[in-house]
């Protein structure tokens, strides 16, 4: 059984008090006009002799009639039901009609006083399935924007763990290829290897404790990428030139960690031990946009190297469209022998 929320009692709060304005409006407007008792009390009467099937009609389809029968798809069971609800509350008049010869007080009707009897009965008929019929669309209504409202919310919270799980994937990702970077470092200077390893504790630090928001300062991640491009050039030989530009305003936020995996792609398909490399990472910040280049030469890798399979480029891309969807540009191309990815951020003002 669905549980009661604070909401669903403010609804039948907000019907019973509409509900109520209707079957009493007539009454209160006799009383004001006539100050007479007896007549409110027969206006009253008179109304609620009128109004007791559609309220009760409205109630049964709301509440019971279009949850358990119309919205299961069990069309001909709801209809029978309202047939049976409908007909039974109005019996009334069918009583009249067969007992006409044993009621005293019926006076004779001619023929056209029964056709405006059963016409009277006819309308009223069709005014309780109206009031059936809307019964069902209100609850429809709100029926639809409730799905649509768990709808959204349940596709926030899979974007959310979806958001998650590929920022997880960036972090083991950078660390695997900093430790092997160490790891040769230390067998040509122990000292130097000794500074990457404080270094690396600061990236550390960072990734872990500084990006856990959806939104992080962009000088975090200007520091961050320093560091680690520091990192990365540790084991690049006098070949390979890197070369970054940093020029930003230290006044916005962006997604933690967003270009990282392509400062990574670009030392691990940029630089080649015997041949000249080169390196060119830039951010630059303009009045409403935000702009990523990064241009390395291009040295692809053999099927045996399985480093170079591309999960960062898919885990940036994702990344990209579930933060910021029709607020980005990617390009990528390959011109000669140099690789060159552009993302392109606007920025809300």
């Amino acid at each position: 059984m669905k549980k009661i929320e604070k909401k669903d009692i403010w609804l039948l709060v907000a019907q019973v008090v509409i509900w109520s304005a209707v079957v009493f409006a007539m009454p209160l407007a006799t009383y004001f006009s006539t100050k007479d008792a007896s007549a409110t009390r027969t206006s009253f009467f008179v109304v609620w002799g009128l109004f007791q099937s559609p309220v009760v009609v409205y109630f049964l389809n709301f509440y019971v009639l279009g949850p358990y029968l119309f919205f299961k798809h069990r069309y001909w069971w709801f209809f029978l039901a309202n047939l049976v609800l409908i007909l039974g509350l109005n019996s009334q008049f069918f009583y009249v009609y067969f007992n006409r010869d044993n009621l005293p007080s019926m006076p004779a009707m001619s023929t056209n006083m029964w056709i405006g009897f059963f016409g009277g009965f006819l309308m009223f008929l069709v005014l309780n399935c109206m009031v059936a019929g809307i019964a069902i669309g209100i609850r429809h209504f709100i029926r639809t924007r409730q799905i649509k409202q768990q709808l959204k919310d349940e596709k926030a919270k899979n974007t959310e763990a979806e958001l998650a799980w590929l920022k997880n994937q960036i972090n083991p990702h950078f660390l695997f290829n900093t430790l092997n970077n160490i790891s040769s470092l230390c067998q040509i200077d122990a000292d130097a290897a000794q500074d990457a390893i404080a270094q690396l504790s600061d990236l550390l630090r960072y990734a872990m404790y500084e990006t856990n928001k959806k939104m992080v300062p962009i000088e975090g991640e200007v520091e961050f990428m320093r560091n680690y491009i520091e990192l990365m050039k540790l084991r690049c030989n006098e070949k390979t030139e890197v070369i970054t530009t940093f020029d930003v305003k230290q006044n916005m936020d962006i997604a933690p960690l967003l270009f990282i995996s392509l400062v990574e792609n670009a030392f691990k398909h940029g630089v080649s031990s015997n041949r000249p490399s080169k390196i060119d990472i830039r951010l630059l910040q303009n009045t409403d946009e935000l702009i990523f280049n990064c241009d390395n030469t291009n040295f692809p890798k053999d099927d045996a190297d399985r480093s170079g399979s591309g999960i960062g480029l898919e885990n940036t891309r994702r990344r990209l469209e579930l933060m910021y969807a029709g607020r980005y540009t990617w390009e990528q191309s390959l011109e000669g022998d140099i690789y060159h990815v552009r993302i392109t951020l606007y920025i809300k003002h």
